[in-house]
């Protein structure tokens, strides 16, 4: 036994094997855990303020309640439309990327006449689903 534990770290490549496979336990068993916990709390906390900052307005006076109101009502329209926003950059980014890809492929596959250039078709076609969603399909924003 004494003698596979001296073969295993007398070789310095496989001391190296062995501080990453370590080191990959530590980063699934213990850090992406951690950080999950971590922003789990930090959401749970700020819903509890969040909470608690409508009903104290709410019970501040009779303009309490339509405060209340208005600021859900403002915070809904603002994650529409964040929501809106975020699909238009991806579509013009997924447009981008597919136009970029057919341009690539076509020029390094110039000479070969079954090439798969138009591959990059299909992002392109994602993008161009997700702005159509955002600008004809989507329910415009109050």
């Amino acid at each position: 036994m004494a003698h596979l534990v001296l073969t295993i770290f007398d070789n310095p490549v496989n001391g190296l094997w062995i501080f990453l496979s370590i080191s990959a336990v530590a980063l699934f068993a213990v850090f992406i855990p951690t950080v999950t916990w971590i922003d789990s709390q930090r959401k749970e906390r700020e819903a509890f303020y969040k909470a608690e900052t409508i009903r104290r307005v709410a019970e501040a006076s009779g303009e309490g309640a339509k405060a209340a109101l208005e600021l859900l009502k403002a915070e809904s329209r603002m994650e529409s439309h964040k929501r809106g926003e975020g699909m238009k950059i991806g579509g013009v980014i997924c447009v981008a990327v597919g136009a970029a890809m057919v341009i690539f492929l076509r020029v390094l596959t110039a000479t070969d006449p079954g090439a798969p250039y138009l591959v990059g078709l299909i992002p392109g076609f994602i993008g161009v689903a997700m702005l159509v969603y955002v600008y004809a399909l989507a329910r415009p924003i109050e």
